[in-house]
């Protein structure tokens, strides 16, 4: 799995259609809030990074002309009467007890969306009418979520401004945000198509990560931190009882560590195939650690860079649909990595013959008093009907 490029180096990738390097820098929003990028491709990857260094240098020689998003005017200056000043201040001094990440997507929101349309009227000259303009056409390209985060964000940088004498009242507050654009059902894969990924990924640097998100159910964020002290290959098999193969789901990648909610903790015996896919993963990646020589990042996890590194969503979710591009009648853009979980609930709601309640014990849901009890007061003992009941769906096909 290739190392990501650092933000603001702009991209470089393989178009396999084209069966051309692609090489592409953004260059900021335009007056919509819509990404503007640059692309040139080229027959080599030497021809494109070329091309990528040529695109860069000319973003950068436009930054100093004008830029393509207005920036976020710095506190205390005159510019905080205006609908933009009170988002700056907002954004800098507002958030203090938020989450990083939630700050950056917050600051993000605010850039791309709001500051284009509405941050140069004076605040005290924001009318009803100008929110519900904006928000009329936000909502043709935006889906419903995210048009009730711009409006919850305008509206609490406006009641910030209120607060502080800024402003006599908050207009933002009087407006509703409508219906957005419907977003992409989240979908589940048929037994069918869960076959035809576990056969055309064989072999592929994502098949673990594969293999064990779709036969255990867990998160996507679960599974990035996942280090090697929490996957047991072996199990205690003459242990009274028997402890089979399993992982201890115990952490996630937000904040601190914990998992999404203190039920998500749990640890999951592992079905067959998961075993025997990781085996080969923990030999491949001592390989590449051995390639990497001081390179590497040691920090023990199951998933990770080139550089041993810990992955981020884009990068797994890239990896992850250019495998999947292998398997048979499967099209990679319908599909994310999140949707190999709700498929582990179908396959064994429609085919592993259990109940909803244990397969919520299964995935870390809280829906029976039993789970929230397992859950609260204790993580083992191993929950193993989920590996068992895998295993009677995917029975091993290799040996034939």
């Amino acid at each position: 799995m290739s190392a990501r490029r650092s933000r603001g180096d702009g991209g470089l990738h393989w178009d396999a259609q084209r069966r051309r390097w692609i090489a592409s820098v953004s260059l900021g929003y335009d007056a919509d809030g819509k990404r503007v990028v640059k692309r040139a491709s080229g027959r080599t990857k030497t021809e494109a990074k070329a091309k990528l260094k040529h695109l860069l240098q000319l973003r950068e020689n436009a930054a100093e002309e004008a830029e393509v998003v207005p920036a976020i005017p710095e506190a205390g200056k005159e510019s905080e009467v205006t609908v933009g000043g009170a988002v700056e201040n907002w954004v800098r001094y507002g958030l203090t007890d938020k989450d990083p990440a939630t700050v950056a997507n917050y600051t993000t929101l605010c850039r791309t969306h709001v500051l284009p349309a509405l941050g140069h009227l004076p605040l005290r000259e924001l009318h009803v009418d100008h929110v519900d303009a904006w928000l009329a056409a936000k909502a043709k390209v935006l889906s419903t979520r995210t048009l009730k985060a711009i409006h919850s964000c305008l509206s609490r940088a406006v009641q910030r401004a209120v607060v502080r004498d800024k402003v006599s009242r908050n207009v933002v507050a009087l407006c509703a945000a409508p219906p957005g654009r419907p977003g992409r059902p989240s979908k589940a894969l048929t037994y069918g198509q869960a076959k035809a990924i576990l056969k055309g990924i064989e072999g592929d640097p994502m098949e673990a990560y594969i293999v064990l998100s779709l036969l255990t159910g867990a998160r996507t964020e679960e599974m990035r931190p996942l280090t090697w002290d929490h996957v047991d290959l072996e199990g205690q098999p003459e242990a009274e009882p028997p402890v089979p193969p399993h992982i201890a789901v115990w952490r996630s990648v937000r904040t601190g560590g914990d998992t999404k909610t203190h039920r998500s903790r749990r640890t999951l015996a592992l079905p067959a195939r998961c075993v025997t896919a990781l085996r080969c993963h923990r030999a491949a990646q001592g390989m590449q650690r051995k390639e990497a020589g001081g390179s590497w990042n040691e920090a023990n996890l199951v998933f990770a860079s080139a550089a041993g590194t810990e992955l981020d969503a884009a990068n797994v979710r890239r990896a992850f649909r250019r495998a999947i591009a292998k398997a048979e009648g499967i099209n990679p853009h319908e599909w994310t990595s999140r949707e190999l979980r709700t498929s582990f609930v179908s396959l064994l709601s429609d085919r592993g013959g259990l109940p909803v309640e244990k397969i919520a014990q299964l995935v870390g849901h809280a829906s029976t008093s039993t789970t929230e009890r397992i859950y609260r007061k204790q993580i083992r003992p191993v929950i193993q009907t989920g590996a068992v009941a895998i295993d009677r769906v995917f029975a091993q096909e290799r040996a034939r």
